[in-house]
């Protein structure tokens, strides 16, 4: 069965215990909740995940109870970028071994590296499994290292099993021109926005988002989601102008502003590893004033 990526798709958090140890138990939950409230699909451990605060074998073992409890449901991809090169493989070997259903990956991290190198970096990447691929473009984290069209265009003349892209610039232009380059080759790709950003995505192809703002109000993405494909644009207005506010208040101290906020909800997870920090109390109480002002405290699910 090809895999299918659209809608609203949820990158979760890391649950971690209060000496910073993993918490697969309430990971379980937190899987189950995505899951049952709309999840299209599930793919972690994106930066929100604390990806680079976690060793090889904890994101293993995260990545096995992903795939076990999600079973099936919907489709689980696995993040797969790490500083090392060598690690990176050995995750996707690993991803595809316990059954995964697609690695992501973004370009090398911390050096700067020419297009010819993110190209060569992708082929080596997508030769090494046979499960299908989504790349990552994120130049806000990696100081403008990211992708053009010219590049994804040459990575899909070449490698089969780049199925998607992640595309997390936030720039409507960027945004148009991997479309344009990535579906002239291949109709079927698909392009998915970094967070909720679905009003000026969609209409440029896009097929949705991988979501943060999921762990706190599944509802609204929804409806978000659902007013843009029908085009009911005076409702996705409204909705995005909300997701768009949640969207800075969690990038401010990203993300225990988002661990923080789902305390208020109910669905605590625990703290930030450092050097990350951890939401104090009074950072808590001041995002739940902001929720309460955008409604989302008294149409939004609480608990597990």
């Amino acid at each position: 069965m090809p895999l299918i990526l659209k809608g609203v798709m949820q990158s979760p958090v890391t649950p971690l215990k209060a000496d910073f140890s993993p918490d697969l138990e309430t990971f379980e939950r937190l899987l189950d909740f995505h899951v049952r409230t709309g999840a299209t699909a599930i793919s972690w451990p994106h930066h929100k995940g604390e990806s680079l605060n976690l060793t090889i074998a904890e994101r293993k073992r995260f990545a096995e109870v992903a795939v076990k409890t999600v079973a099936g449901r919907v489709p689980v991809s696995i993040h797969v970028s790490a500083l090392a090169v060598e690690d990176s493989i050995d995750l996707a070997r690993h991803a595809q071994a316990i059954g995964a259903d697609a690695i992501i990956a973004i370009t090398p991290y911390f050096w700067n590296p020419s297009p010819q190198a993110i190209h060569d970096w992708f082929m080596r990447l997508g030769r090494e499994v046979d499960l299908p691929i989504i790349a990552y473009n994120s130049p806000s984290y990696l100081d403008g290292v990211e992708f053009t069209g010219e590049l994804i265009t040459s990575l899909l003349e070449k490698l089969p099993n780049l199925v998607a892209m992640k595309e997390a610039s936030f720039d409507s232009e960027k945004f148009l021109e991997i479309s344009r380059a990535a579906l002239a080759v291949r109709p079927d790709f698909s392009l998915v926005a970094g967070v909720e950003f679905l009003l000026p995505s969609i209409p440029l192809g896009g097929k949705g988002s991988y979501s943060s703002a999921g762990a706190i109000c599944p509802n609204l993405c929804t409806r978000l989601y659902t007013s843009c494909v029908e085009g009911r644009w005076d409702e996705a207005r409204d909705c995005q102008y909300k997701l768009s506010q949640l969207w800075q208040l969690f990038r401010d101290q990203y993300p225990s502003s988002l661990k923080g906020g789902m305390v208020i909800m109910g669905r605590p997870v625990g703290p930030t590893r450092p050097p990350l920090p951890t939401a104090s109390d009074k950072r808590i109480a001041f995002i739940a004033e902001q929720l309460g002002e955008l409604g989302i405290l008294d149409t939004e699910p609480h608990g597990w």
